[in-house]
């Protein structure tokens, strides 16, 4: 390191180690030994400004030391202050000795991050892995940073790495610990959204952490195996491990190993010499790129252990830490994992001894037992082959450690907790958030757009950017999805040729996933490649045609979405990149790939290998082989038609989810509306999407709600998930029928919260006793109308004024009409129920209820009498496919304004419509069904059909209505009898 400055900042951030101290003070003892760097605050303000501007070392130094003093959860030098906040930045900088324009500058090089951590819903655990543990013992963890920071991560995105790692390793047993103690824990990611980086920089805090045995199961072909196989060589374990001494220069030494002609190998980690000889630990791999667990090479001896002292035990520090770590990524396949179990089978006496952690990606996937239970001899669990194998693993290693990681958590959720060789994420489950430059749901749908579809445009609307939908109207419109990709992937040259930078256009990609038949996709893959050539798209046809999309579309997104890339002024500034675009796709003569095998072999011979083959410009064609681990570099136009009964296939389908650096504006998908389902049925696909990704956004914010500790101890734990889940997503069915969980839900408290169920009765009869048990409450509804104003919500817009018959009745009152009411399900609102009924003083006090019928717009408006009734505008619903769930209740603009009523009432309590202690209630009478004749059907003579009518409400409680405990969530066992019994028989007859 030649820069001085540097040098005495990087040092005296390490010296201060996980506390911040007063920085003059031990920079000028540090600088004593160098040649006088200046350390005045003005020298430091100047620089950094100027580092920061130039994406310098200074900066990131900083940003990394500020942002992990904001991640930490009560550190002794600031334990009053709660992490990512101002108050403790200032703290932070009251000990650093800092002074108020200092402080300003680095606010600006390092703004106190506001994105929540990760969600975490575990049992209570022995904190072991305190930050003076961590760095005192950090070797690949450090390194792994370094290597982040050139792939130019951000500071705060390393930091919420950090902190999301952290949340895993901290709830693993401490692998010094003499007694034998296996975790078994569920990481929730997205889909295609980073979980790679997650499990690679837990494995490399458990490394440091004394983890000697690390098994990664990734995948179920080889080529899934190989890319994460590579991607933890290049990242973590790194040239001098694969290396294992061999002289670069000398090429006999070199045969056998990996990576070494590999074009990428200069970027692969580099430790400066071995780890053993740098007071670390060397890691031996026991698999390669090329190969998958086969035997233990070197026999027993591969796990055999050198100890400092033989008369202790491994896991003894004083051996632990010098020992070298095994590490293997291995297929989930029954011959892999059954050679590997036969392999431990005949090792005695250490593997007792060995720390091992078990990373289970893609968890959901051959993981989970799909036996039948009904088919179990009695007394006995029978398994599926890999979930048999991975049970005998984790028997065969006590001190094994399990961490699955999923996007698609709900078949783990709902594997058995009380079966103590199984999966069941017992110990922990984490939620992780979205990384911040992620394209997920909410970058193609408007879930939460108070806008009308007419004032909706590519600038304001995810939907109006980025979806194009397939219609009996609109036709197949496949070419112009072609088109789309042709026009992208010359795009993406105009911008390289304009200065950005190209890695992230190395692959250009096209999926067409239209059908699960193989016969299909010959067929499709014949069309598109005779469509591709019969394009014309040297011609003048073509180029007008071409022409036409960027002018209708591409230059409109682009203009309002991606000001700060160059795009061209016109379509002939973009031409001369069509002819080079082309060239690329049509490599090898075919433009199309399709993806359908089901062996290795298969696709080896696809050249389909996006680290190892330098541009991957392709139309990719298939269906169950592109959903599932096998992730799609450079995917930008999606071309999706197939239906799907099952909520997980579908999401794992929504390949068009990831990152997309360079070319958010870029990305397309085309997506059927009207697909046929059955012989007399059509499903929109986007809408279902929709549905679904709603469903697990709502299950993510269940966990989050309930993640807060109450008086130091979880509210909720991981046996008592499957409640929530269930409450939400009445689809999903427990793995183990002839049991059930002995957690029963029996209170949820939502104060400021909306409280919305979408279930109501189908029964003609049921809907007609809820409209009576209501009837006492919209009798109270005068004929005269009240505009509710435009109000300020919660993300920085304001809602639009509308009309509606307004009222208010006596929480007493209201409570008599929900107490009635008929549900879906049994006990559905019960939990609800049971809270609301106690805000008559015995919890809080909610002295009345604002009810606020919404009214259409005169156009679309259909009024009638609801059981004697003022005339009250019917809206139109529609249930979710094969539930009684409604896909929504309240509209967005009035769940907004309603959300901003209770807010301007906690924070002022002057609001005139609004106190402290009054809630609100938004009632819709619905009818059901697909068009407006429906609505006019179910009235008659001015007078509602109560058979007809779904009476559907959406409740705000105030936000007083809580007691200091601020519990949100409440359970007790079904049967008292076995109380502290997670799982139950069901009972018979």
């Amino acid at each position: 390191m030649t820069d001085p400055m540097l040098q005495v900042h990087a040092q005296t951030l390490s010296g201060m180690g996980p506390n911040p101290r007063t920085f003059g003070t031990l920079a000028k003892l540090i600088a004593e030994d160098l040649p006088g760097p200046d350390l005045t605050e003005d020298t430091f303000r100047v620089r950094i400004t100027q580092d920061a501007a130039a994406g310098g070392s200074l900066a990131a130094l900083w940003g990394k030391a500020l942002n992990t003093w904001d991640r930490e959860q009560k550190p002794a030098w600031s334990a009053d202050t709660a992490p990512r906040t101002r108050e403790r930045r200032l703290a932070i900088y009251g000990r650093l000795g800092f002074g108020p324009e200092l402080r300003g500058i680095l606010d600006t090089v390092a703004p106190v991050a506001v994105t929540p951590p990760a969600t975490v819903i575990a049992r209570q655990h022995v904190p072991w892995y305190t930050s003076e543990r961590a760095t005192a013992r950090s070797f690949y963890w450090p390194a792994y940073e370094q290597m982040l920071q050139r792939k130019k991560w951000s500071a705060e995105a390393i930091a919420d790495l950090d902190e999301a790692t952290r949340s895993v390793v901290e709830r693993l047993t401490d692998p010094e610990q003499p007694a034998r103690r296996q975790v078994k824990g569920l990481v929730v990611g997205y889909v295609q959204s980073g979980k790679t980086a997650n499990f690679t920089g837990v494995i490399a805090k458990a490394l440091d952490a004394g983890y000697r045995l690390i098994i990664v199961l990734g995948g179920t072909l080889n080529m899934l195996r190989a890319q994460t196989q590579r991607r933890l060589d290049m990242e973590l374990i790194g040239q001098e491990n694969i290396l294992r001494g061999a002289n670069l220069s000398d090429l006999e030494s070199l045969i056998g190993i990996d990576y070494v002609t590999d074009e990428d190998w200069p970027k692969f980690v580099q430790h400066g010499g071995r780890p053993s000889t740098q007071s670390a630990f060397d890691i031996e791999r026991l698999t390669t790129r090329d190969k998958d667990y086969k035997s233990l090479e070197q026999g027993i001896r591969a796990l055999e252990f050198d100890k400092r002292d033989p008369t202790k035990e491994l896991y003894d520090p004083i051996n632990l830490h010098h020992a070298a770590a095994r590490v293997m990524i291995v297929k989930k396949n029954k011959a892999v994992l059954t050679k590997l179990v036969d392999d431990l089978k005949r090792i005695h006496g250490i593997l007792g001894q060995i720390p091992a952690l078990i990373i289970d990606d893609e968890s959901d996937q051959a993981s989970v037992n799909t036996s039948d239970p009904a088919k179990w001899v009695k007394g006995a669990t029978d398994r599926s082959a890999i979930n048999g194998l991975i049970s005998k693993l984790l028997t065969q290693l006590p001190r094994a450690q399990y961490v699955g990681y999923t996007a698609t958590p709900f078949a783990n959720v709902f594997v058995d907790p009380g079966d103590a060789q199984d999966i069941f994420p017992s110990d922990f489950l984490i939620s992780l958030r979205a990384p911040e430059e992620y394209m997920g749901v909410r970058d193609f749908h408007d879930l939460d757009s108070p806008l009308l579809k007419s004032e909706r445009t590519p600038a304001n609307s995810q939907e109006k950017a980025h979806v194009r939908s397939i219609t009996g109207n609109s036709g197949d419109r496949l070419q112009e999805a072609i088109d789309s990709f042709l026009l992208s992937g010359a795009l993406k040259l105009f911008r390289v040729a304009h200065g950005v930078n190209a890695e992230p256009f190395r692959h250009h990609t096209m999926l067409v996933h239209q059908s699960v038949r193989t016969d299909d996709h010959a067929d499709l893959a014949l069309r598109i490649n005779s469509m591709w050539h019969q394009s014309g798209y040297a011609s003048t046809q073509g180029h007008s045609r071409l022409a036409d999309l960027w002018e209708r579309d591409f230059k409109e997104v682009s203009a309002a979405r991606a000001t700060e890339l160059p795009n061209p002024d016109s379509y002939e500034d973009l031409r001369p990149y069509i002819s080079s675009a082309r060239q690329r796709i049509s490599t090898g003569g075919n433009p199309v790939v399709i993806v359908n095998g089901d062996t290795d072999r298969y696709f080896e011979q696809l050249d389909l290998d996006f680290d190892r083959t330098p541009h991957v410009w392709k139309i990719l064609i298939g269906g169950t082989k592109l959903s599932r681990g096998f992730t799609v570099e450079g995917l930008t136009v999606t071309y999706y038609r197939r239906t799907a009964r099952q909520a997980d296939t579908l999401m794992q389908m929504g390949r068009w989810f990831g990152f997309r650096p360079g070319y958010r504006d870029l990305v397309r998908l085309y997506i059927g509306r009207e697909e046929v389902l059955t012989r007399t049925k059509t499903v929109d696909l986007y809408e279902a999407f929709e549905a679904v990704c709603r469903d697990e956004e709502l299950f993510r914010q269940e966990l989050k709600q309930y993640a807060e500790l109450v008086d130091g101890k979880p509210q909720v734990i991981p046996d008592e998930v499957p409640p929530l889940v269930a409450q939400h997503l009445p689809w999903v069915k427990p793995s183990a029928r002839n049991k059930m969980f002995n957690a029963e839900l029996v209170e949820i408290r939502s104060p400021g919260r909306p409280i919305e169920l979408l279930a109501y009765p189908q029964e003609p009869a049921a809907l007609e006793r809820n409209v009576e048990r209501w009837a006492p409450v919209l009798k109270t509804f005068p004929a005269e109308s009240t505009v509710i104003p435009s109000l300020a919500s919660g993300n920085g817009s304001t809602t639009r004024p509308f009309t509606a018959k307004v009222s208010r009745v006596k929480h007493a009152e209201l409570l008599a009409a929900l107490s009635g009411l008929e549900w879906a399900r049994d006990r559905l609102f019960a939990p609800h129920l049971a809270y609301l009924a106690q805000l008559d003083g015995r919890l809080a006090l909610v002295t009345d209820w604002l009810l606020i019928a919404p009214q259409l717009t005169e156009a679309n408006r259909v009024e009638a009498s609801v059981s004697g009734s003022v005339p009250l505008s019917l809206s139109r619903r529609t249930r979710q496919r094969g539930t009684p769930a409604f896909g929504r209740i309240a509209g967005v603009n009035h769940q907004q304004a309603a959300a901003a009523l209770i807010a301007d009432a906690a924070f002022s309590g002057t609001d005139s419509m609004v106190g402290r202690d009054t809630g609100i209630a938004l009632i819709f009478p619905i009818v059901e069904g697909t068009g407006e004749e429906d609505v006019r059907s179910a009235a008659s003579n001015g007078q509602a059909d109560p058979k007809k009518i779904v009476l559907a409400f959406t409740l705000y409680p105030p936000k007083s209505a809580i007691d200091s405990s601020r519990r949100l969530v409440r359970f007790r066992p079904k049967d008292s009898r076995h109380r502290n019994q997670v799982i139950i028989p069901t009972p018979s007859g």
